[in-house]
């Protein structure tokens, strides 16, 4: 397997939504945030090469629709995810599956892959097809359903693999039943750990977005991921993460850490 971090864009979000109840006083030592209180977010997704030769992308950014519908969100250094593949010598058509860890906008924007099998689990898409209120404005139904109409759409029912050294788990507490890829290469294991995990300051238990739907069950979905990585010696990789793409991380006492990483 190889494994390249792409970076698509950056956005604004609210530093007291991305961190709930921790108070700004604490979560600003770990996280930087503009004089209006907002934070820098990456738009990060993930290419994965088989030695096979097989392509998979992991999520899909945000398209010029979203930016222009959610434009508060102030969207910058935005960069074309198709122009991106190209640079690294894909094209869209040779791209065999993509795994969206969840259905909000700012993970599955584009979606024009026409040979590719779309990962998606049940709950998520049962979750697009009647959102909740406090949810249904991150979500774009009209932009799924023609894959699903063309039969593009790949139902996860529960954990799964989708080839060898390359697996999904499911998580619940953000948003039900979102995907987390395990990715093997060699000796080390890659988790993308999407919003269960958004940046390295959400390492702490604890620490979780206001964005989560049901934040008790985000703090043990974290307890379970975190601890198997470090057990276990996995890479996090953050898909918001604008200052830190991925890194280790250790126990310290009842918590966690992250700890040396790769800085964008």
């Amino acid at each position: 397997m190889k494994i390249e971090i792409i970076d698509t864009g950056r956005f604004y979000a609210d530093g007291g939504a991305m961190f709930g109840a921790i108070p700004k006083s604490a979560w600003k030592r770990r996280y930087p945030c503009t004089e209006d209180n907002l934070c820098v977010l990456a738009i990060r997704s993930l290419l994965v090469t088989a030695d096979d030769g097989r392509i998979l992308l992991i999520d899909t950014g945000v398209n010029e629709k979203h930016q222009q519908a959610l434009s508060w969100y102030g969207f910058f250094d935005m960069k074309n995810l198709y122009e991106q593949l190209r640079e690294r010598g894909v094209d869209p058509e040779q791209v065999n599956d993509i795994v969206l860890t969840h259905l909000h906008f700012d993970h599955c924007g584009h979606l024009d892959f026409p040979n590719a099998t779309f990962w998606v689990s049940r709950q998520q898409w049962d979750n697009l097809l009647a959102p909740h209120p406090l949810e249904a404005g991150s979500l774009f139904k009209e932009d799924l359903m023609p894959l699903y109409e063309r039969g593009q759409i790949h139902l996860v029912e529960d954990e799964s693999f989708v080839m060898e050294n390359f697996s999904l788990r499911l998580f619940d507490g953000h948003t039900p039943g979102q995907l987390v890829p395990y990715i093997s290469e060699g000796e080390q294991t890659s988790v993308f750990a999407g919003d269960v995990i958004p940046l390295a300051a959400h390492v702490s238990p604890a620490w979780i977005s206001a964005y989560d739907l049901q934040p008790l069950i985000s703090y043990e979905s974290k307890l379970r991921l975190l601890g198997e990585a470090v057990e276990e010696q996995f890479r996090i990789i953050y898909c918001h993460d604008a200052y830190l793409a991925a890194s280790m991380v250790k126990r310290t006492g009842d918590s966690f850490k992250a700890i040396s990483g790769r800085s964008i």
